[in-house]
């Protein structure tokens, strides 16, 4: 069964429980290109931005950093700024959810998520040839943060002499 998301998910029904996550794009830079790090589960053809649920206890930013490293499993994780929040029904369509983004760069090349329960992969795409994406408001936050991105790649010191490579 194929779920289409439209206009409908992102509109607010009365009486429906609220939660809050935290997730965010992740950036890295190598030799003049930008990638950008979008996660996919198993063999599902569309990808998504890593998120999740804030965890009691949790700052928004810490909760955002534990989703990216269980979902995308990027830990060395650089805060470059908050980036806003964006509302809509969660995929069983019985909770709205407020999803808290934040922008961060890192070096890592190769990331193993850390939730078992799930077959996430990570994999780094250019902003301006991003795959299918699940939930059109993240593709809709990346697009309209490319430029933004872009200029960090431009001022940002890491080089490709500095990523961590993966041994072997």
């Amino acid at each position: 069964m194929t779920v289409q998301i439209d206009q409908s998910w992102y509109e607010h029904p009365e009486g429906i429980r609220e939660s809050q996550s935290a997730g965010g794009i992740v950036a890295r830079f190598e030799k003049g290109d930008t990638w950008i790090a979008l996660v996919r589960e198993g063999e599902l053809p569309d990808y998504i931005l890593p998120k999740g649920r804030i965890e009691p206890g949790e700052s928004l930013e810490q909760a955002a950093r534990r989703e990216i490293a269980e979902e995308a499993g990027l830990t060395d994780l650089e805060l470059v700024s908050y980036l806003g929040a964006r509302s809509r029904l969660n995929f069983t369509r019985n909770r709205w959810i407020t999803i808290h983004y934040f922008l961060f760069i890192t070096r890592q090349v190769e990331g193993r998520p850390s939730d078992t329960g799930h077959n996430y992969r990570c994999e780094w795409f250019r902003p301006n040839q991003l795959p299918a994406m699940f939930w059109p408001e993240q593709r809709q936050l990346v697009e309209e943060n490319r430029a933004r991105i872009q200029a960090k790649a431009a001022v940002e010191p890491y080089t490709s002499a500095r990523l961590h490579r993966p041994k072997g």
